[in-house]
């Protein structure tokens, strides 16, 4: 029986997209769902900052992603404004039941494209190539928001404080930089943690 997975991530996030593309080399004694969240509430929660309010380290960090996206072949494209509110984004999945070439649109918009992410025009056109006449009223419903809600509160629960994140049982693996590690624990023995008592 596969082992299940929850991927967590956020579309304002380039290394989830650079995860995401990875996600189809899993094996296929891993079963993943990709749960989208929103990073802000994580970093209000935990009382981290995010690499972007860093001058230096958004510098590094979008060096880092320009390189390590080239290294390994994926496409990549910074939009032309970095962080964005990426809420909409996260509801139209979820309104769109998260389907996984939803998802991947929407990355590959955002990244891959290199298209704007904090205009409302941006976001239109986003789900005119969804074939979606009203996406507004589709990701405002209370439904939607409450299942953001949710996803977030579920994440921190878990013990989540960055995007992407692997949560397998009660171990999580956070960052682009653990996946081989996380493949490594499934082969073997569960990771060792150590917790606080």
């Amino acid at each position: 029986m596969p082992k299940k997975a929850t991927w967590y991530f956020d579309f304002v996030s380039p290394f989830s997209y650079l995860q995401f593309k990875s996600l189809n080399r899993l094996p296929d004694t891993l079963e993943c769902e990709p749960v989208p969240i929103l990073f802000s509430a994580l970093l209000k929660h935990w009382g981290h900052k995010g690499p972007a309010e860093i001058a230096p380290k958004r510098v590094d960090t979008y060096r880092y992603c320009q390189w390590l996206a080239a290294k390994s072949g994926i496409g990549f494209q910074m939009p032309p404004v970095h962080p964005f509110n990426p809420l909409p984004f996260l509801r139209l999945a979820l309104a769109l039941e998260n389907s996984p070439g939803v998802i991947e649109t929407i990355f590959d918009y955002i990244w891959l494209e290199g298209n704007p992410a904090h205009t409302p025009e941006g976001f239109m056109n986003l789900a005119s190539e969804l074939g979606l006449d009203d996406p507004v009223t589709l990701i405002s419903t209370e439904e939607v928001k409450n299942r953001l809600r949710h996803t977030t509160e579920q994440a921190i629960a878990a013990g989540v404080y960055g995007v992407p994140t692997f949560a397998i049982d009660s171990e999580r693996f956070w960052g682009l930089d653990q996946t081989q590690m996380m493949l490594d624990c499934l082969q073997t023995s569960p990771v060792a943690t150590h917790r606080d008592h």
